[in-house]
């Protein structure tokens, strides 16, 4: 892991911030390294005994992996170098164009340091996909349900890492009924590549029970559903021609000028190319 300070954005924050929220520290789990997350540094570097700089370094990991018993997670759910070669061979892709779109689309980490794939669960897309299926959302609405249940976006309910599953959790109480279960998991992003669970029927898989168990298995079956994703929405040829402002567009959206995704595809292309 490697040293990271305040106003650092990375994957290594997000496992950072798993570790603090694990150790009972109000901390949003986010790869944002923000003033929250400073201040819980400080106090366990303070209460074990290290230099209280907020920098965390190989002393600060090492006593955090020991007080959580959380090493990183075992080699065999993370993504390796043949994934990456037979996902470049099935969609005939330059191994160094492969290597780009997952530097720069995944979200560095696909599974929580439980174990379980990373998630974000979106109150709004429950309610869409609750109507889809004939389900009067505004009878399920109150002061307990506000967090998960909700007809317009906001980034006001996430809170991120394993809290994440309570959410998702709660939309499925809400009934009994399966059609609430299925509409809950597909309200989610799963995994490395955060595709929405609302999407799996469409891209291939034969129901949304068979795409969540898969996003259990490992982050090559992330990879998988990413492939799946792009094929379906017509985005392999743009990367095949390198057309890297057509991809972050259709990938990204409208935003990815403000972000530089199309600049930052590039150069992590060159970079794997050489």
């Amino acid at each position: 892991m490697r040293t990271i300070k305040f106003g650092v954005k990375s994957s290594e924050v997000y496992y950072l911030n798993e570790l603090l929220a694990k150790l009972n520290y109000n901390v949003v789990v986010s790869n944002h390294f923000g003033t929250a997350t400073d201040k819980a540094v400080k106090d366990f570097q303070l209460k074990n005994k290290l230099v209280v700089d907020g920098i965390v370094g190989l002393k600060t990991w090492s006593i955090l992996f020991e007080k959580t018993n959380n090493g990183l997670l075992a080699n065999e759910k993370l993504l390796s170098e043949q994934n990456l070669i037979d996902f470049s061979n099935a969609y005939n892709l330059e191994l160094a164009v492969v290597k780009a779109v997952n530097e720069v689309e995944s979200g560095g980490k696909g599974f929580l340091v439980d174990g379980r794939p990373k998630i974000l669960f979106e109150g709004h897309i429950f309610w869409k996909e609750l109507t889809k299926r004939n389900v009067n959302c505004s009878a399920y609405v109150n002061a307990n349900t506000k967090n998960i249940l909700f007809p317009n976006y906001t980034r006001s309910h996430y809170v991120g890492g394993q809290a994440e599953y309570s959410r998702l959790q709660k939309a499925i109480g809400l009934n009994t009924d399966k059609k609430f279960s299925d509409a809950a998991h597909c309200s989610a992003s799963w995994g490395l590549f955060q595709i929405m669970g609302f999407n799996a029927v469409a891209i291939g898989y034969p129901n949304i029970d068979d795409f969540v168990q898969k996003m259990y298995l490992n982050e090559g079956e992330h990879l998988k559903a990413f492939g799946l994703f792009l094929e379906k929405n017509n985005l392999i040829t743009l990367l095949r021609n390198k057309k890297w402002a057509e991809f972050a567009l259709r990938y990204n959206g409208p935003a990815y000028k403000t972000n530089k995704y199309d600049e930052k595809l590039q150069k992590s292309y060159l970079k794997f190319a050489s």
